[in-house]
Formats: C-alpha cells, structure tokens, sequence
C-alpha cells in the first residue's frame, strides 16, 4: 500500500479493511481477509518483529478447530506439547481425552509460536504491513472510514477503507476513537511474570496450585525457559514497583511446595489482571475484537483463544461483505454472537480465580463441596471441560430455525474421505447431504456427503457452525438457501 509522504498526506490507494495491533487476533483476521481477495493493511506499533515474551501459552480445542480449517493446527501441534488433563485447586480434575474433538486435549505452547504460523500466512497472503505506525485519529461516515496514523520517523498520513477492526489490545486506541467505554474493575494486582530456568524439572507440564494467601503456575517455553506467573495476598504494591528473584522463589513456594531451584530471569514484571468487556464489538463501521474488546483474568487460559474465535467469526462476514456476497446487516450478527461469548468467559475466568483466592472459611467451603461434585458428577465436569475449551458455544438462531442452526459441527468424516475442517480450508461454506447434489460457486461453496447414512442437510459455516439444516430438503429448498447464504451467483 502506498501513500504520499510528509507532514501530512492521503493515500493514492484506498485499502478495503484496516485492522490495528498484529497479536494473534490481528493475524488470523487480516489473514482471513487476504486470502477471500479482500485486500487488507494491518498496523502495529511495535517494531517487525515477533516478542518472545508471551503471556498466553495454551490453545484450546476449538482454537485448534479453527487454526485446523485454515491448515495450520498440525504445523502447531509438532512444536507445542499436549496436555489431556487440567488440575485446579488441587484436587478437582478435568479429563480432555473425552472431548469429542479431534484436538481432545489442551496444547501448551507459548503466544509467540501462535503468532509465527499466523504472520507466515498473513504474508503469503499478501497482507499490507505497517510496523512502527501508531493510528492517531479515526471519522467515519456513511461510505467509509478514514483513519489518520503517525509512522515511523513520526511522518502521519490518512488512509481510506470500508471498515475498520481494532484489534490492538487493552488500551485500544480503536476503541478510544469512537467512545466506547470500556468497564469493568482490577480483579488482582501485582500479579508477578518472570521467565526463568529451572534446577528441578517440575512433574507436570503444566503446574499451578493455589493456598490461601498465593498461586503460581509454572509453563515450560521449549527453549531452557519457564514462564511463572505467581499472587501473593500480602503483596498489593504497584505495577512499577522494583521485583527481584527472591520474591518470585517466595510466591512460588507459598504457593507450590518449593521453587524448582529457579535461576537466571531473562525477564520479570508486575501486572493488574483485570476484567472489561465493551458494551458493543460494532459501531458503525468500526469493529473490536480480542483484548480489545474484552479482558479477563488468565485463569483457564481463555484469554488468546477466545480473541482468535473472534476473529474466525468476524473475517467471513466481512469478507463476504465486502466482495459483494452479503448485506452489510450480516455485520450486525458479530456483536449478537460474539459478546455473550465474551461475557461468559469473564463470568467463568473470574470464578475459577476467586475460588482460587478463597480465604475466608465460607468460601473455601463452597470450593471444596464444588470440587467434589465436579468430580463426581460427569455430566458437570463435561460441561466445564465444554466452556473453558471452546466447544460448548453455540450461537442463537432465528425463531423456526432448525435445532442445529447455530451449533458447533464436529470435524465430521465425508464420504470422499475428507474431514469437515479440511472442506472448510480458503474460507469456504461446506453443504453436507444425504444425496449427491452438484452446484454452488466452487470457489466459495465446497459441497460433499455424509460419510454416515444420516439424512440431514446441513449447510456449514466458514467458522464451523451451521448456516442452515434440514431433516428433509428438496433441490429448490437447498439453492433457496445458498442463494441467501452465499448471495448472487450461488
């Protein structure tokens, strides 16, 4: 993309989508957005290159279904580790082999690994990069939205586009430029970070616990390093104030038994963990998604996974959109969708934190009589395995809807010997039938049967969710349906 230079300036080619901030979120949309031909300039403060310093270090087994659909969950499962069970306060056990995903387990790996597979692909797919340049201002009016942004040198320039995405954190400068407020309250402070190695190897991959004054929770990087992250009751103190090793050994020991001989910190912080959600993802032209739109505490690990869910539900409808495919009202299901996700996983997140703080006798009862129905009714501890990973999530269908309008769809086998998520792979709808059918844009529409004697047709969305479903359904009935799906020409 190109623009003039200078004080100030307009650019000579209008990009149809810009998204803010290239974490995880940013990368997967834009590389959505590229590869359906939408062209597509992403901003980013900081400088190209990709932190080693990650907060997030798990995926989930729908993150895994979705990075599946786009062909690159195999290439992350050979360099993170799986881990098939969670361990929280101790006691409770929540077993992921039963998941009825193929990904049936929870694959540690750090956030930068994530982020290598996703910018490879936003690259191939010719995403517009701009490193070192910070969006300064934002108007928006019927036609567009025009963005002013300061690069490097501190040269600012306007850029033109049909909609915008801001995906650029806490502090999104997105969200700050069309008023959306962002509220909510600091859940712990002076949460402390420290990569460090290890003398002792810990007997889990990964390790956490919580007493009544501290947690820890100890992840391995794959380089030497492990991640800590560690609370202790007694230590409120600012986020700039000074940390050293010896506090971090403390936390640790509090909270897990002994410090595993830590040694040589490459790097140690404080933080607030908070939890904020904006009241609407949609103004105008302008969406949010990830950090941007919502925080919440690390417990679970929900955090990067549900940022990138955002933006496999967003980039196909905008998209579509934006190459003509759908009305612009297809925007409006994003917020409808997606912000009750986000509200349930600063609901879950924040539980599972404050049973983790639970000091008081009442509450470390009410955590203990949890833990031991969790883990003796299976249906409750299936349920909870359903929505800290990802699959339990279904969106509202329309009044009259069939009852698997809106659901998740397992990575189903085909009769040509495919698997559903590799149907899905370059952002297409997938039509499931019972009978042969041949129709449809082929390059926007893969078709295929069950590999079952099922007899339902189900119309799947580019983001693994049903479109559309029928227990019967006539030829005229189906390219009903994919003419208002997929629009003209379908």
């Amino acid at each position: 993309m190109t623009g003039t230079t200078g004080t100030t300036g307009t650019s000579t080619i209008t990009p149809r989508v810009i998204v803010t901030g290239s974490g995880p979120t940013g990368l997967l949309l834009a590389g959505d957005l590229a590869t359906a031909g939408v062209p597509v300039t992403l901003l980013e403060k900081r400088p190209r290159k990709i932190s080693n310093l990650s907060r997030a270090f798990v995926l989930h087994a729908r993150t895994l279904e979705q990075l599946d659909a786009r062909g690159l969950a195999d290439d992350l499962e050979a360099v993170g580790q799986p881990l098939q069970q969670l361990r929280l306060f101790g006691r409770l056990t929540v077993d992921l082999a039963a998941l009825p995903s193929r990904f049936n387990h929870l694959l540690v790996l750090p956030q930068y690994e994530v982020e290598k597979v996703l910018l490879r692909r936003a690259a191939e797919a010719g995403v517009d990069f701009r490193h070192e340049t910070e969006l300064t201002g934002l108007t928006q009016d019927a036609d567009g939205v025009t963005v002013v942004v300061r690069g490097p040198e501190g040269r600012t320039e306007e850029l033109r586009a049909a909609y915008v995405v801001g995906a650029d954190g806490m502090r999104s400068a997105v969200r700050e430029a069309v008023g959306q407020p962002f509220p909510g309250k600091s859940v712990i402070r002076s949460v402390v970070l420290a990569d460090v190695k290890l003398a002792e190897e810990p007997p889990t991959l990964l390790t956490v616990n919580a007493v009544g004054d501290a947690f820890a929770f100890l992840a391995p990087f794959g380089d030497g390093y492990y991640r800590v992250i560690g609370w202790h009751r007694g230590r409120n103190v600012p986020d700039h104030e000074p940390l050293d090793l010896a506090e971090v050994k403390e936390i640790t020991r509090l909270a897990l038994g002994r410090d595993f001989g830590m040694h040589d910190a490459r790097w140690m912080s404080r933080f607030h963990s908070d939890e904020r959600q904006a009241p609407a993802y949609r103004v105008g032209r302008v969406f949010l998604a990830g950090d941007a739109a919502h925080v919440h505490t690390p417990a679970g690990g929900q955090g990067m996974n549900t940022g990138l869910q955002d933006a496999a539900n967003l980039s196909w409808k905008l998209a579509a959109v934006v190459t003509g495919h759908a009305d612009p009202e297809l925007l409006d299901s994003y917020q409808g969708e997606r912000h009750p996700v986000g509200k349930a996983v600063l609901r879950s997140s924040g539980g599972i934190v404050r049973l983790a703080m639970a000091k008081r006798p009442w509450t470390l009862a009410a955590r203990a009589a949890l833990t031991t129905v969790l883990n003796a009714v299976g249906p409750a501890r299936r349920q909870v395995a359903a929505q800290v990973t990802g699959l339990g999530y279904a969106y509202a269908a329309p009044k009259g809807a069939h009852r698997l309008t809106g659901t998740r769809v397992p990575d189903v086998p085909l009769a040509d010997g495919r698997r559903l998520y590799e149907a899905l792979r370059g952002g297409r709808f997938v039509l499931i039938t019972p009978e042969p059918y041949e129709g449809g844009p082929a390059d926007r529409l893969a078709v295929a049967r069950w590999a079952s004697d099922r007899r339902t047709t189900v119309l799947v969305r580019p983001d693994g969710h049903v479109a559309w479903a029928a227990d019967s359904a006539d030829r005229s009935s189906v390219e009903a349906t994919l003419a208002r799906h997929l629009g003209p020409g379908a």
